[in-house]
């Protein structure tokens, strides 16, 4: 039987296509996912800074800090004041203000919704780069807000 008769042909391309489909899975995890780019206003003396900077990067974020101007970033950008915390991030189009943990910031990433960014307000204790051993392992609960473009916000997460 040579590869031109039609059954030869069908088995071929049916192997062809089960090899493909083996071969299919390992091709997909050795896809390289670029990861997110951070880029990060704050004080040059803020420590929680540095270590929410630490939380990112151990979350697969790269990042880039400036030491000056996380006040006027944060009002150029379009977002309040009753907002603020110590350091203002732009990640994929989205402003991230504060002690954001990194799942949050995956989850805008994947949802992609109609909206300013995400804030955690102030520096509440045990939110990431608020954890470290000089709370004694105080955690408050605090929320993740989802700060829509009209200056309203929601909860998108809370932490207890």
């Amino acid at each position: 039987m040579n590869s031109s008769h039609p059954c030869r042909r069908r088995a071929l391309g049916a192997f062809a296509a089960a090899a493909g489909a083996a071969l299919l899975p390992s091709a997909w995890a050795q896809k390289r996912v670029e990861p997110a780019r951070v880029e990060l206003w704050k004080d040059a003396s803020c420590g929680c800074c540095g270590d929410w900077i630490s939380h990112m990067k151990q979350h697969g974020f790269t990042v880039t800090a400036h030491d000056t101007g996380h006040h006027a970033v944060r009002a150029r950008l379009g977002l309040a004041a009753r907002y603020g915390s110590c350091h203002t991030a732009l990640v994929g189009g989205y402003v991230v203000e504060g002690h954001v943990h990194a799942d949050d910031v995956r989850r805008l990433l994947r949802e992609k919704p109609m909206a300013l960014g995400l804030a955690v307000p102030g520096m509440p204790v045990g939110s990431p780069g608020m954890d470290g051993p000089v709370y004694g392992g105080r955690r408050d609960k605090y929320d993740t807000l989802l700060v829509l473009r009209d200056g309203s916000s929601q909860v998108f997460r809370s932490h207890s």
